[in-house]
C-alpha cells in the first residue's frame, strides 16, 4: 500500500464503516422510539402497503361497530317498551274477561271500561316513546326495514324489522267494555293481540340476538386485524434493545479506528528526521 499524505485509504474505510454503523444506529433508535419496524413506505414498501390496507379495513370495522351498536340500542329500547305492552295486554284480558261476566252490572262494566281505555292509552304511549336516536320501530309510522352495516366494504347489511305495537297495529281500536257483547268482542281482540304481540316481540328478540352475535364477531375480527398489523409493522423491542447496545459499541470502536487511521500519515514525519 502506498504511503501518502494526500490519500488515507485506511481513514476512508474507517469512515465508511462508521457512517454505516451510524445509519444502523439511527434506524434502531427510531424503532425503539416509535415501536415500529416499518414506519413508512421507505422502510418496506410492500409491507407498508399491506399494513395500510389493513388499517383502512379496521377503520371501516369501527364504523360497522358503531352502526351495530346503534341497532342494539334501538332493539333494546323497543324490547323494553314491547315487554311493557305485552304486560298491559295481560291486564286488558283480565278486564275484558271480568266485563264479559253476565252478572256484571252496568256500573261495574263502566269502571272496567275506564281502566281498559287507560291501558289502551298506555300502549300507544309506550309504543310512541320507544325512540333511540330518532328511530322508532314500534309506532307504525313507517314500514321500511332498518338496515345497518355488517361488513367493512358496506356490501352486507343486517336488518331490524319494524313491529307495530300500537293500539291500531294490534287491532284494538274501538274496543270497549260497555256491554257484555262489547266485552266479549274486546276479549277476542285482546287474545288475538296477545298472540300478535308475542310473535312480533319474538321476531324482534331474534333479530336483536343476531345483531349481538354479529357485533361480537366484528369485534373479534377487528382485534385480529390489529394483531395482524402489529405482526407486520411492530418492532421486537427486546431484539432492538440488544441491537442498540451492540451498535453503540460498534460506533465507539469505529470512532477509535478512524482516529487511529487519521494518525497514520504522521508516521511519514519519522522518515524525514535527521
Amino acid at each position: 500500500m502506498t504511503t501518502s499524505i494526500h490519500t488515507n485509504t485506511s481513514a476512508m474505510i474507517a469512515l465508511q464503516n462508521l457512517n454505516r454503523t451510524n445509519d444502523q444506529l439511527a434506524a434502531t433508535q427510531s424503532r425503539v422510539n416509535t415501536g415500529l419496524k416499518v414506519q413508512g413506505a421507505r422502510d418496506n414498501a410492500a409491507v407498508w402497503a399491506v399494513a395500510q390496507g389493513q388499517r383502512a379495513d379496521r377503520g371501516s370495522l369501527e364504523a360497522v361497530t358503531t352502526s351495530l351498536n346503534r341497532a342494539t340500542s334501538i332493539a333494546d329500547v323497543s324490547l323494553a317498551a314491547g315487554e311493557q305492552i305485552s304486560d298491559i295486554l295481560l291486564e286488558l284480558k283480565q278486564k275484558a274477561t271480568a266485563a264479559a261476566d253476565p252478572s256484571a252490572s252496568t256500573a261495574t262494566r263502566t269502571s272496567y271500561n275506564d281502566e281498559f281505555q287507560a291501558l289502551l292509552s298506555s300502549i300507544d304511549s309506550f309504543a310512541n316513546n320507544a325512540i333511540f336516536d330518532g328511530a322508532n320501530i314500534l309506532d307504525g309510522s313507517a314500514t321500511t326495514t332498518l338496515n345497518f352495516l355488517a361488513s367493512a366494504d358496506g356490501a352486507e347489511t343486517i336488518a331490524l324489522d319494524r313491529q307495530n305495537l300500537t293500539v291500531a297495529g294490534l287491532s284494538l281500536t274501538g274496543s270497549t267494555l260497555t256491554s257484555q257483547a262489547n266485552a266479549t268482542t274486546a276479549l277476542a281482540a285482546v287474545n288475538a293481540a296477545i298472540t300478535t304481540s308475542s310473535a312480533r316481540l319474538a321476531e324482534l328478540g331474534a333479530q336483536s340476538k343476531q345483531i349481538e352475535r354479529h357485533t361480537t364477531y366484528v369485534g373479534k375480527l377487528s382485534d385480529a386485524l390489529e394483531a395482524g398489523i402489529g405482526n407486520l409493522v411492530d418492532a421486537d423491542l427486546a431484539k432492538e434493545s440488544a441491537r442498540l447496545q451492540a451498535l453503540q459499541v460498534q460506533q465507539q470502536l469505529g470512532v477509535q479506528a478512524l482516529s487511529i487511521a487519521n494518525q497514520a500519515p504522521q508516521v511519514i514525519l519519522s522518515l524525514f528526521k535527521g
